[in-house]
């Protein structure tokens, strides 16, 4: 698959060929699902919590006599019928994640990177490097380029100078290319990847 170059200032500098075992995949809705709850179940907390009956401090005390008052019967104030009492079968601290076999979540990985390139969505750059490292120069360019939505992928380590003066845009997203997900690269519009993570996924994909 052939796919045009082009650089911050919107104009073409040549052409690249993607490789088909990565950009050329059939989408799999239900392999792109499986691993976004994958990564969004990992990311969860699980400190929710309540006390259960054995851990209200109280008296052990039974609160009224057995027979006589009328009430139903009773052998503790910490039970979850009363008032501050134990909460029954409620949430206790625990890992969400679950887990995902290896070659799911490259297939899924390939599959979003798939997804972007048959939707037009990809876009590859030279070089994800800025001149001044202004914010305000590389916003005019990414206006000019009608970036609202897009994550941008470079290689191993992105340049200092870019990161730090692009930060600061709503809706645009920067990570290293062994950074790359499935779910950030679906929550973007746009897919911008340099030539050199292009290179990096494909060897570690391919």
């Amino acid at each position: 698959m052939k796919c045009d170059v082009i650089n911050l200032d919107s104009k073409n500098v040549g052409s690249v060929d993607l490789a088909d075992a990565v950009f050329g995949l059939d989408v799999r809705e239900d392999i792109l699902h499986r691993v976004v709850r994958w990564q969004l179940a990992k990311r969860q907390s699980g400190n929710h919590k309540t006390k259960s009956r054995g851990e209200i401090a109280g008296t052990t005390a039974k609160p009224f006599k057995q027979k006589g008052t009328g009430r139903a019967r009773q052998g503790s104030k910490k039970v979850g019928l009363m008032r501050s009492g134990g909460k029954s079968f409620g949430p206790v601290v625990r890992s969400h994640a679950h887990a995902l076999p290896k070659k799911v979540r490259r297939l899924g990985l390939k599959t979003a990177l798939s997804a972007k390139a048959k939707a037009g969505s990809l876009i590859i750059i030279d070089e994800a490097k800025t001149a001044d490292g202004k914010t305000k120069t590389l916003a005019a360019q990414i206006n000019k380029l009608g970036w609202t939505s897009a994550l941008i992928l470079d290689g191993a380590t992105p340049d200092d100078a870019f990161y730090l003066a692009i930060r600061n845009l709503i809706g645009i997203d920067v990570l290293p290319e062994f950074g790359a997900n499935v779910y950030d690269i679906l929550r973007r519009e746009k897919l911008v990847l340099t030539k050199s993570a292009i290179e990096k996924l494909e060897e570690r994909l391919s």
